[in-house]
């Protein structure tokens, strides 16, 4: 019995060794920062919310065989696994800007793993998680609401949104150009046949989560608060779907809760705000861009707006600043639980091979932005 308990937890360990990191960081800031009232200041609930919902959601759909439908109908209709992987990176580049990055990501993550396995293409299940979510990252960057960060900056420095989208052009142009230029060299130009069956979603319950899904994107973007738009969705989803409920990735969500802890007491310390004033002095864009890699592109954004008034340097940093660490942007973590749910021991080849393209992508990004910085003083 103490065998079997001590496998369990070795296997709760391995599935959620983000989350216990996660718990670990925030336990040690909170003997720097001792817990007070400031710290219910640290999360941000509609965020929270928002991934619940659309958590509990995605279970239903999955449920009725939803995105087994989408994925069917995706290899029928672009045949090959180049033309396929690039339509689910672009669908998640698009959503990106639409319903945000980890909203992108929980709707169409699940889409790529059932079109890779359904058509025994699993070799590029790691590259397609990885363009997914750097197009997640990255696509988010053109709108104010693509990416958190971008809602704050656009917030607290009154942005005008043609401004804020013509800021943003340029890394946004050159990251389709390089998500593009991947998936041509990494992907073979190779048919693609559906093995699984004829998926036939229920339609009333279909539609009826659909309805939901909507609700929960219109939440996202505050039209209705999420203290009415969860409970709505919680409430349904217990009553037609409870299973829905208990397939929700909770560790997930209090990955989330950690960081927040994490970044918000991280912000609070005298020595770190000194060492990124003194920083972002020199180069806004680049210690920007350098420090989502260690405390997140949104928590990044929060503390660096207090020393700068360069809001455009700075926006630009914590939108390339995304792509890099598995923790400069949580989006990320959305990824990698998700692939490790479905690839129980393979996480270390998945971080090798998120980390190189993530990489390459930031160096290409900030040294191209840089340049262009340089060449308009």
């Amino acid at each position: 019995m103490k065998n079997g308990l001590l496998r369990k937890t070795g296997k709760f360990a391995r599935k959620n060794v983000v989350m216990l990191i996660a718990l670990t960081l925030a336990i040690v800031t909170c003997f720097i920062v001792p817990p007070d009232s400031k710290y219910s200041g640290y999360f941000d609930f509609n965020t929270l919310s928002c991934l619940l919902a659309t958590l509990a959601i995605v279970c239903a759909l999955k449920n009725v065989n939803f995105f087994y439908f989408l994925a069917e109908r995706t290899v029928k209709l672009f045949k090959t696994a180049r033309s396929s992987v690039l339509a689910l990176v672009y669908i998640t580049f698009i959503g990106s800007m639409l319903i945000a990055n980890d909203m992108a990501l929980l709707t169409f993550l699940p889409l790529g793993y059932l079109v890779l396995t359904n058509t025994k293409k699993e070799k590029y299940m790691i590259f397609t998680f990885v363009m997914q979510n750097i197009s997640a990252n990255l696509g988010g960057m053109l709108t104010p609401f693509g990416n958190p960060q971008n809602l704050y900056l656009y917030s607290k420095f009154s942005i005008p949104t043609l401004e804020f989208m013509g800021i943003m052009v340029i890394p946004f142009a050159i990251s389709i150009f390089l998500i593009t230029v991947c998936c041509l060299i990494f992907v073979k130009k190779e048919p693609l046949v559906f093995d699984g069956e004829t998926a036939r979603p229920e339609p009333k319950r279909t539609s009826l989560y659909l309805i939901l899904f909507a609700l929960s994107i219109i939440m996202v973007f505050r039209v209705i608060p999420y203290w009415i738009g969860l409970p709505i969705i919680l409430v349904i989803l217990l009553i037609v779907d409870r299973k829905a409920l208990i397939k929700v990735d909770y560790p997930l969500l209090f990955t989330f809760v950690f960081f927040f802890i994490f970044a918000g007491n991280m912000a609070r310390i005298e020595a770190v705000r000194s060492f990124f004033s003194n920083l972002l002095s020199t180069n806004t864009l680049l210690f920007s861009a350098l420090s989502c890699q260690v405390i997140s592109n949104v928590p990044s954004a929060i503390l660096l707006s207090q020393f700068t008034d360069n809001y455009p340097a700075l926006l630009i940093g914590v939108n390339i600043g995304g792509v890099g660490t598995l923790i400069s942007s949580l989006a990320s973590l959305i990824t990698f639980r998700e692939y490790c749910s479905h690839n129980s021991g393979k996480g270390g080849k998945y971080i090798g091979i998120f980390s190189a393209f993530n990489f390459s992508f930031l160096f290409i990004l900030t040294g191209v932005m840089l340049l262009l910085e340089l060449a308009v003083k």
